[in-house]
């Protein structure tokens, strides 16, 4: 049962993910609906209104025929123009920006659901033809199917302009960065607000001695689910440490959970199923994988490909702002579990790891830069006075600093941009 549940959530995560989700429903309900409205067309209530608004109401067969296959083929050119726009999209952002953004413009539900109503009117206008010619000339199922079918094409040509209005805005790099950086910024400030109000910050546990969990499969570590541990494991007094941060890759056979009491075989390999462990780096926009979108975005603008400084320094600023924000958490959580017997130890990403994971290889890619490696600068020196943050965590950004001067010294030929970058670390 616990694995068809695990099964069904990751099943329910990838649905709708789905470019097709959206397009899947609208044509269903586009089906129901066209069988609804041939059906209502030989209804006393259509006939009535027929005969007080005629002009609204077709009554002529060829005409319906000739408006439907209109509409059929004018759909399917909107059709097939909008999902090769959404492939360039597609190939440039990739190009350009980074792999890493494609799940994000694919999922974007405004373009799926401009999609999924264009095939949803396919559908609708290719049922009510067919029934057309299976009724036959002398049938009175005309009017209120095709009217719907033609205010169902005139959405589609409003839709449509809205989708090239959309899909030329999405593209824009300022405004793919703008996107991640509020997503995860509202994502940062809401489990900030929880962890504050639900959970105990703390800075070190004694697990020493404790009995350790090792993973039985390589991947990213996308989270630890109790819903799905056994209920006899949730009566315990037990205390459980979930050891690595969320996103990090292990390895199989490293240690992944600590657990204070002893188990038994069947309830050590119930926590480790408890376990999510991904094939990718990061799926959303949220948390640390919006930020390494960011990095991401920065040292392909840095490529030689690219050089476009103008997009790393914007990145390099939000991301900033989401290091200070995400350095106020503590670096482990407790939060009781149900009868509150059970509780559960998280650990965050540390500064140290922070640094490398997401400075480091703007450091590297943009050392011969000044103007990037000054908003760098700027942004580390920025986190670093931040009052929220422990020594520990000031340190890992001070010794990241400290890096960037070594770089500086060595990789800025021009005097004078050495020494403007020089002279920040002396204030």
């Amino acid at each position: 049962m616990k694995t068809i549940l695990k099964v069904l959530k990751r099943t329910y995560r990838k649905v709708l993910q789905s470019i097709a989700f959206y397009p899947v429903v609208i044509a269903i309900l586009s089906v129901v609906l066209a069988i609804i409205a041939v059906r209502l067309d030989s209804s006393e209530i259509i006939k009535t209104l027929k005969e007080k608004i005629p002009f609204l109401l077709i009554e002529d067969y060829e005409t319906a025929r000739s408006m439907l296959s209109t509409f059929i083929g004018g759909i399917l050119s909107l059709t097939v123009f909008s999902f090769t726009m959404v492939m360039v999209v597609l190939n440039q952002a990739s190009s350009n920006f980074s792999p890493r953004l494609l799940p994000g413009l694919i999922s974007n539900k405004r373009h799926q659901l401009i999609l999924a109503f264009y095939i949803g009117t396919l559908l609708y206008c290719t049922i009510v033809l067919i029934s057309l010619g299976a009724y036959g000339i002398e049938t009175s199922a005309l009017g209120l199917s095709t009217m719907l079918a033609a205010f169902a094409s005139l959405i589609c040509i409003g839709l449509f302009v809205y989708f090239i209005h959309s899909i030329s805005s999405a593209i824009h790099i300022h405004n793919i960065i703008d996107s991640i950086y509020l997503h995860c910024k509202n994502f940062l400030n809401t489990e900030l607000e929880k962890d504050q109000g639900s959970k105990v910050g703390l800075q070190l546990v004694d697990t020493e001695g404790w009995i350790v969990l090792n993973a039985t499969k390589t991947g990213y570590f996308r989270g630890f689910d109790p819903d799905l541990m056994n209920d006899d494991l949730k009566e315990k007094d037990n205390q459980i440490e979930i050891i690595p941060y969320l996103n990090e890759h292990i390895w199989q056979g490293s240690p992944v959970i600590k657990v204070r009491e002893s188990l038994t075989d069947t309830e050590k390999e119930n926590l480790i199923f408890c376990l999510t462990i991904s094939s990718d780096r990061h799926e959303s926009d949220k948390g640390i994988g919006g930020m390494i979108k960011l990095m991401e975005i920065a040292v392909k603008a840095m490529s030689p490909g690219i050089n476009d400084p103008g997009t790393a320094i914007d990145a390099v600023t939000k991301l900033g702002s989401l290091l200070a924000l995400f350095m106020q958490f503590p670096k482990i959580s407790s939060e009781p579990f149900e009868q509150e017997n059970l509780i559960i130890i998280k650990n965050h990403v540390p500064a140290k790891e922070l640094m490398r994971i997401l400075i480091q290889p703007i450091r590297l890619y943009a050392k011969h830069d000044s103007t990037v490696m000054y908003e760098l600068v700027n942004a580390l020196i920025f986190i670093s006075k931040h009052q929220n943050l422990s020594q520990e965590d000031v340190d890992a950004v001070l010794l990241e600093l400290k890096a960037i001067e070594d770089g500086v010294e060595r990789n800025v030929e021009n005097e004078y941009d050495k020494r403007v970058l020089l002279n920040l670390f002396d204030k």
